[in-house]
C-alpha cells in the first residue's frame, strides 16, 4: 500500500475538528448563557439576545449570594456551605465504608441470601427517590433527625450504598483470587487481605463510587428541601431555589449560586479523571 494511500488527508481532518467543534459549542452554549445571566449586573442578562457574551461585567450576582445573611445577621452562605460539605463527605466516607465491605462479601463469599440481596439491592435502583420520601420523613420524625444534617448523611448514603456495592462487587470479581490465596499462605488474615491487596487494587472503581456518592449528597434537592426547616440548616441546593420566589425569579442571583454550587463538582471530576474511565470500564462485569 502507497504512501500516499495512507496518508490522511487534510481535508478530512479539517472537517472532523470543524464536526466536534460544532458539536461541542452546541453542548456548551446554555452553560455560556447561564454564565452570561451571572456575569450581567441584576438581571440584566435576561435579554432575548443569543449572545453569550454579556455587554457588561459585573461581580455583583456572586458577591450577593456569597455575602447572603439572615435577619438575624448570621452569614447563611457560609453555614450552608458547611453544612453541604459536610454532609457531602460524611456521605462518601460512609458510603464508601459500608459499600466496600459489603462489595467484598458479596463477590469472594458464598452465604445464604446472597443472591436475594444483591437482587434487593439492584430492585431497589429501580424506584425513583422521591418515592421513597414520605417514609424517610416518617422514620427521620420518629428518630427525631429531621432539620438535622446527619439524618441526611443516612438517607444519602442508603440512597447511594446499592449502585456503590453493584460497582465495587463487579471490579473485586476482576480481581484475581491467586493474589488472596498466596496472602493466605503468607498467614494474612482477612482483613488484611482486604485492607493491604484489594482496596490498593480497586481505587479506580472506589474513586468512581465515592464520586458518585458525592455527587449524591452535594447535588440533592428535594429531600433536603423536605427534611429541611430552617435556612441555617439548608445545603446549597436549597439556596439556589430560593431565589425562586412566587411572583418572580433573580435571575441573575439563580445562575451565580448555580454556577458556585458546581464548582467543586468539576474540581472533583478533573481530579478524578485518571480513575474514572478504568473505574467505569472494570466493574461492567458479569458475576
Amino acid at each position: 500500500m502507497s504512501t500516499a494511500t495512507t496518508r490522511r488527508s487534510p481535508w478530512g481532518s479539517i472537517a472532523t475538528h470543524g464536526v466536534l467543534g460544532a458539536v461541542t459549542l452546541v453542548t456548551m452554549y446554555p452553560l455560556l448563557i447561564v454564565m452570561r445571566i451571572a456575569f450581567s449586573p441584576g438581571d440584566s442578562g435576561m435579554s432575548p439576545s443569543l449572545n453569550p457574551i454579556p455587554r457588561e461585567l459585573s461581580l455583583d450576582n456572586f458577591v450577593a449570594v456569597v455575602t447572603n445573611t439572615s435577619a438575624q445577621g448570621d452569614w447563611l452562605f457560609g453555614r450552608q456551605l458547611l453544612n453541604s460539605a459536610v454532609i457531602a463527605i460524611a456521605t462518601t466516607v460512609l458510603g464508601i465504608f459500608l459499600a466496600t465491605t459489603a462489595a467484598y462479601a458479596f463477590s469472594r463469599f458464598r452465604f445464604p441470601g446472597r443472591k436475594a440481596g444483591l437482587m434487593a439491592f439492584l430492585v431497589s435502583q429501580m424506584f425513583p427517590g422521591v418515592l421513597m420520601m414520605v417514609p424517610l420523613y416518617l422514620i427521620l420524625e420518629a428518630l427525631g433527625l429531621l432539620n438535622a444534617s446527619f439524618g441526611l448523611v443516612v438517607v444519602y448514603a442508603t440512597i447511594a450504598i446499592p449502585f456503590c456495592v453493584w460497582m465495587l462487587k463487579g471490579y473485586f470479581d476482576t480481581i484475581p483470587k491467586d493474589l488472596e490465596e498466596s496472602a493466605i499462605m503468607d498467614g494474612a488474615s482477612q482483613f488484611t487481605i482486604f485492607w493491604r491487596i484489594i482496596l490498593p487494587l480497586s481505587m479506580p472503581a472506589v474513586a468512581v463510587t465515592a464520586l458518585f456518592s458525592f455527587m449524591t449528597a452535594w447535588n440533592e434537592f428535594v429531600l433536603a428541601f423536605t427534611f429541611m426547616e430552617e435556612p441555617t440548616a439548608f445545603t446549597l441546593p436549597v439556596t439556589v431555589y430560593s431565589y425562586v420566589g412566587e411572583q418572580s425569579v433573580e435571575w441573575g442571583k439563580f445562575a451565580a449560586a448555580s454556577i458556585i454550587v458546581s464548582i467543586p463538582i468539576m474540581a472533583l471530576f478533573f481530579a478524578l479523571q485518571k480513575n474514572l474511565v478504568g473505574g467505569l470500564t472494570s466493574g461492567g462485569v458479569k458475576g
